[in-house]
């Protein structure tokens, strides 16, 4: 997998902000949509690109995100009001699936698979 262009990461950030909800996350809001969507967004960004899991501890708890050919992508961080330190430790499915649930991720995996198909090319 090569690195994702910047259109690419622009486009996934619109997909997600129209696919996230309280389907997707019980934290979501529309004040933040962000919130509660890293380890359902890590798996599906991971299913879409390949890559590794990474995971920080924030404000005492996981937070989720990508690794892509070698970049750090975080499609969820504006959920925080702060700056994230990024430990960048290896994690894995089965960790970052404990913050979410099946109905959870198989609603934003189908929801961005859609998204992604139908985008123009």
């Amino acid at each position: 997998m090569t690195k994702l262009s910047d259109d690419l990461i622009n486009q996934i950030e619109q997909y997600l902000l129209k696919c996230w909800s309280l389907k997707t996350s019980s934290k979501w809001t529309l004040e933040n949509p962000y919130k509660g969507q890293c380890g359902v967004t890590a798996l599906v960004i991971n299913d879409l690109f390949g890559g590794n899991i990474l995971k920080t501890e924030v404000e005492g708890q996981w937070h989720f995100y990508n690794r892509i050919d070698g970049e750090r992508y975080d499609f969820t961080s504006k959920q925080f009001n702060s700056d994230i330190d990024y430990q960048d430790i290896e994690s894995n499915r089965e960790e970052a699936f404990a913050d979410t649930n099946e109905f959870q991720y198989s609603t934003l995996k189908t929801t961005m698979m859609q998204e992604y198909k139908n985008a123009p090319v």
